[in-house]
């Protein structure tokens, strides 16, 4: 990504600016008065990065893309009012790699990701609590009880709603293939920053404070009086491919944010940032021809392109690169639609 695509006059109020670079931000802006929350006790955010330092924006290195100034803007207002960001576009547009662009940018450490299908249910995202397996532990140990934290997993959503100084990243990845009713149960939750898990509340008044694990790797954290609440409201990344209109209530809490298809620029930045010296191999017919299918059928994803490019790469370092009916149906089959023909139609 490059700074100047935000433009001069503009990047004094950006917090993310879209570099793709790693750094930190010592501070973020203060939330809106009704968007502060005081959770307790602190949380310590997991050592690291975004989690995956090689993540790609269309399959490309972050560096590599070019954001435009509404697709920053779009980011830094989300972070300014502490709403989710719901993303939308065709697939293999990066919609998700936004999330660990922003994590690494920001310092703000391993994004937690929601991958949603159509059985995915709102206490899924929040915890998890193995009875049976407390109930082996009990009767194992002839009766004693076991420390119930251990039982007790919080999901991406509920790990990204403890109080932690600074906020964290969370992915909620294709929400459009969720059940009917999700999207309306994450009002309170988006609203409150706040949940309970009743099996600890139960439990209060013995074990006020108990440690639960995470959605982090190895990672676990106190819950006081089994309630979850936040300190730093996270930076929420919503996905959608579009397959399914939200409700009006929930697009009401969120802002949006439309990934258009990469242009000829930003696609030839990406092969170049990729790849460096190309000779031997016409990129610019090679971009347009990639561009031409995508527009027959339906979208394609931008590294179905660098899978050309790399394999037109290697034919050409063997001499057998040429860019006849052969090599015309090698692509046919490298660019696959993504979508049904019913669908792209």
């Amino acid at each position: 990504m490059s700074a100047e695509a935000v433009g001069p006059n503009r990047v004094d109020w950006h917090v993310y600016r879209g570099t793709g670079q790693s750094g930190f931000v010592r501070r973020l802006p203060d939330p809106p008065p009704w968007r502060r929350f005081s959770g307790e006790p602190v949380s310590e955010v997991p050592e690291g990065d975004s989690g995956d330092t090689n993540r790609r924006i269309g399959g490309v290195p972050g560096a590599a893309w070019i954001p435009s100034p509404h697709e920053v803007s779009m980011v830094n207002a989300a972070i300014y009012l502490r709403r989710p960001l719901l993303v939308t576009g065709r697939p293999g547009t990066g919609k998700s790699s936004l999330a660990y662009l922003i994590a690494r940018e920001l310092g703000l450490g391993p994004v937690l990701r929601w991958g949603i299908t159509s059985r995915t249910a709102l206490r899924e995202g929040l915890y998890a609590y193995d009875a049976i397996g407390r109930v082996q532990e009990i009767n194992a140990r002839q009766g004693a009880e076991p420390d119930i934290g251990q039982f007790v997993h919080l999901g991406a959503l509920g790990t990204a709603l403890l109080p932690y100084e600074r906020p964290r990243v969370l992915l909620i990845d294709e929400l459009d293939k969720s059940d009917i009713d999700l999207p309306n149960d994450l009002l309170n939750v988006f609203e409150d920053g706040y949940f309970e898990i009743l099996e600890l509340e139960r439990l209060a008044a013995r074990h006020p404070e108990v440690t639960v694990l995470t959605a982090d790797r190895d990672g676990s954290a106190v819950v006081r009086r089994g309630r979850v609440r936040c300190r730093a409201f996270p930076v929420v990344i919503i996905t959608s491919n579009g397959e399914r209109e939200f409700p009006a209530p929930f697009m009401r809490r969120c802002l949006k944010l439309h990934v258009e298809p990469p242009t000829p620029q930003q696609l030839g930045a990406m092969v170049a940032a990729q790849f460096g010296d190309t000779d031997g191999v016409d990129i610019a017919r090679l971009i347009a021809e990639f561009q031409a299918r995508s527009e027959e059928t339906g979208g394609l994803a931008s590294d179905q392109l660098l899978n050309a490019v790399h394999l037109a790469m290697e034919l050409a370092t063997s001499g057998a690169y040429q860019p006849d009916e052969d090599w015309q149906e090698l692509l046919t089959a490298i660019w696959h639609p993504l979508t049904s023909t019913s669908e792209a139609g």
